[in-house]
């Protein structure tokens, strides 16, 4: 079977610099925590747990831990997480993706000026939630259209809108445009990064050409779903798996090219055993 991978797939700069903070920090004296799974990838977050490494879930659990090391995941944490990891004398190692501290630095400056935050992306998504927690006045999250129209606001206050790094770009301009058309006076700075937009492009060009699609990725990966969905729109037989061992399906015996995409939080080695698997067995 002849397959295509997509020439933006995988691991991105800031999920590669996340995770390799906590690696490079095994062998420690210290115990090691994340704040949330390090990345939306179980393989990762297994081998990590293998190693020692804990996850953190909430604050509560946050405050138990003394003279700990805790990282701080690529999608980020609210500013006053800050100080929570570091009131027990704990070591903290920022492992926040540049691309979320920037929405940071942005949400942050434009709220203390007077402007209301509008969020573009998954309420209950650890970035979104991240993002919301660096906003020095009112915030806003919208995630479909429905939530667009029905956004209320005073006319006489500036909006900035941002987005959710992951989200997908089509769908967050027609946001932005139904928003725009109420007649609010809005600020929009594209926030979604650069390699989410040429995974996304390089994804959709891929499926329109192939028989079946195969996205690789965590079940919990916004940027992985927001794949799966692009793919799914190109090529009827796209299906989503996390590795190898969900590659239990046959696929459709007329099909002669089968393309292949991965999330930002998926290792290359998972990619690489997919593609060869269905080279030889398909």
């Amino acid at each position: 079977m002849k397959t295509v991978l997509a020439e933006h797939a995988g691991f991105c700069f800031g999920v590669n610099k996340a995770v390799k903070s906590v690696y490079e920090l095994l062998g420690s004296d210290k115990d090691i925590y994340t704040f949330g799974p390090i990345i939306h990838n179980d393989t990762v977050v297994n081998d990590l747990s293998q190693k020692g490494v804990k996850v953190i879930d909430s604050t509560e659990e946050l405050l138990k831990i003394r003279d700990s090391i805790v990282v701080i995941r690529a999608h980020g944490i609210p500013e006053d997480t800050y100080s929570l990891i570091e009131k027990n004398n704990n070591m903290l190692v920022d492992g926040t993706c540049p691309f979320v501290k920037h929405i940071h630095k942005i949400v942050r400056e434009r709220s203390l000026e007077g402007s209301s935050i509008l969020i573009i992306g998954s309420a209950d998504h650890p970035e979104v939630i991240g993002i919301k927690g660096w906003v020095k006045g009112d915030s806003y999250v919208i995630e479909n259209k429905d939530d667009a129209y029905a956004f209320l606001h005073d006319r006489d206050k500036p909006i900035c809108i941002v987005s959710q790094t992951t989200f997908n770009l089509i769908k967050f301009q027609e946001l932005v445009e139904i928003i725009k058309n109420k007649g609010y006076n809005v600020n929009v700075v594209d926030t979604i990064c650069n390699a989410t937009k040429e995974r996304q492009e390089s994804a959709e060009d891929i499926a329109s050409k192939v028989d079946v699609m195969l996205v690789i990725g965590g079940r919990n990966s916004s940027n992985t779903q927001k794949l799966y969905s692009i793919c799914k729109e190109k090529c009827p037989a796209t299906y989503f798996i996390t590795c190898l061992d969900d590659l239990n399906f046959d696929i459709p015996k007329t099909a002669s090219l089968v393309g292949i995409t991965a999330g930002a939080s998926t290792p290359n080695n998972i990619i690489e055993e997919v593609q060869n698997y269905v080279r030889i067995n398909f």
